[in-house]
């Protein structure tokens, strides 16, 4: 049987932790991890000295007109000595057969991505789980949507010279991926906690608006047509509402295997559906990862430490 083919996993971290275990047991000949991170850190270049030649650390530098994920991205894969690229994020669990699943996913499929499911950490993360079940985890499934946490793709696949250059000029790596790439999604889903506090809660909803305004902008229309129609039939018709729309999600969350509580409020965040749009359009800028954006245009990023 023929070697596999080798594969550059790109990880940016702040420092070493589970997922870069998690992942370095997990490559195979001629595989290679890139731990990326901003800065020369100590405790990740200490891990890595005990570690053979195919993990390596990269250190991206400071983001300048970029975020620092879309930086950390843009030099792994500078440095990657692989044609066969792996994306992934440390805040959620690699199982043993998670890299062999997306070397197969490839064979199979050509560019693929695994299928997140945000679970809140704070009060108002949990609440708003059903929007990001609808936003980030059925429409990863149905649309082909990348996410940057787990995917993998060939740099054949895109038109690397001109991803690169738009990516040191952005926020959003799989947004920007998303126009580069014809992305099949799998059904295998990663359990992925978010917030941890309601300002933080509050900043990822944010990003996330400004995300579908650059990339998607069509889908901000549909979001206030839908978020419109869903208010008003929660306030004309809040018990049939309220029923439909707790029935709904509990059948979303269960084809995808989510066990979780949260799919109850279903219905106050139909009602909170276009407040919440309209707080993440209007807002000027964001907090990501310690970093103040102001996400003007696709291309139009300004960047200072927080």
């Amino acid at each position: 049987m023929a070697d596999p083919t080798p594969i550059s996993v790109i990880l940016p971290t702040t420092g070493w932790n589970d997922a870069c275990e998690e992942i370095a047991a997990q490559l195979r000949s001629g595989d290679e991890l890139l731990v990326v991170c901003d800065a020369a850190a100590e405790s990740v270049a200490e891990r890595i000295d005990d570690r053979p030649d195919e993990v390596r650390l990269v250190v991206a530098g400071e983001p300048e007109g970029c975020s620092g994920k879309a930086n950390a991205i843009a030099a792994g894969m500078d440095a990657a000595e692989c044609d066969r690229l792996v994306w992934s994020d440390d805040d959620y669990h690699h199982p043993p057969d998670w890299l062999d699943g997306l070397r197969s996913d490839y064979e199979r499929y050509g560019p693929t991505t695994e299928v997140p499911v945000f679970v809140g950490r704070d009060p108002l993360a949990k609440l708003l789980e059903p929007t990001h079940v609808i936003s980030g985890t059925l429409a990863v499934s149905l649309a082909g949507v990348p996410w940057g946490g787990s995917l993998v793709f060939e740099r054949d696949d895109i038109d690397e010279e001109a991803f690169l250059a738009d990516l040191r000029r952005t926020v959003s790596d799989d947004g920007l991926l998303m126009e580069y790439a014809d992305i099949t999604s799998v059904d295998r889903t990663r359990r992925v906690e978010i917030g941890g506090s309601v300002r933080e809660t509050l900043e990822n909803q944010v990003r996330f608006a400004k995300i579908v305004r650059h990339h998607e902008p069509t889908a901000i229309v549909g979001q206030f047509v839908l978020g419109t129609v869903l208010t008003a039939g929660c306030v004309l018709f809040p018990l049939p509402a309220l029923v439909l729309l707790t029935v709904a999600m509990a059948g979303v969350y269960a084809a995808f295997g989510v066990r979780r509580w949260t799919f109850l409020a279903a219905y106050p965040v139909a009602l909170a559906a276009i407040p919440l749009l309209a707080y993440g359009l209007v807002r000027r800028t964001f907090v990501w990862g310690g970093r103040r954006y102001r996400w003007r245009g696709k291309f139009d990023v300004s960047v200072k430490m927080e």
